[in-house]
């Protein structure tokens, strides 16, 4: 085998190899800090609302600021219009119908469920809700203390205090211009 010359060895300025550690920081590969993987739960009945006209691509893009959305789920309830439910699948989203009374609870209890499912789950880092609703206040306790990051996702008015500051994000939507 020939040994190369300590001349034919040197690049000129331009050709420069960069180190394994420059190439890593340059792209941002090998960093420590890895992308979360994020469970997104959405409470149907208490943010798609016509008063609020929050578009689903403007609430996945708050989400996403913050890692991987890996699961994400409209929880409706079985008086959501046909509609509705394609445009959630239309938007990526996973349509989950619960049969419920008059009242949105039942849906409410689903996501809870659903959230404290996630909250077991390894392969989940973060456990987004959007929803206005302060019963998810001990859900949200209880998911933080087996160690999973809280984002809480609503919208103005009715928007509850305790739930802001119980979560370790949150992000307020803003309504669509009508």
């Amino acid at each position: 085998m020939k040994e190369r010359s300590e001349e034919s060895n040197r690049l000129p300025a331009e050709i420069r190899l960069l180190s394994r550690k420059q190439v890593s920081s340059i792209f941002g590969l090998g960093d420590k800090k890895a992308v979360k993987r994020i469970a997104l739960f959405v409470d149907g009945p208490n943010i798609i609302r016509k008063e609020f006209s929050i578009d689903l691509d403007d609430l996945r893009r708050s989400v996403q600021k913050y890692g991987r959305i890996v699961v994400g789920k409209v929880f409706l309830n079985q008086h959501a219009p046909e509609k509705l439910v394609e445009a959630v699948a239309n938007q990526g989203f996973e349509p989950a119908i619960m049969l419920a009374g008059e009242k949105s609870a039942d849906v409410d209890v689903s996501v809870a469920v659903a959230a404290m499912q996630a909250g077991y789950d390894k392969g989940i880092d973060m456990v987004a809700i959007a929803s206005r609703d302060a019963d998810y206040l001990p859900v949200v306790q209880e998911v933080k203390k087996m160690g999973k990051e809280v984002l809480i996702i609503a919208a103005e008015p009715g928007f509850s205090k305790a739930l802001q500051k119980a979560a370790d994000y949150v992000e307020i939507i803003q309504r669509k211009r009508v």
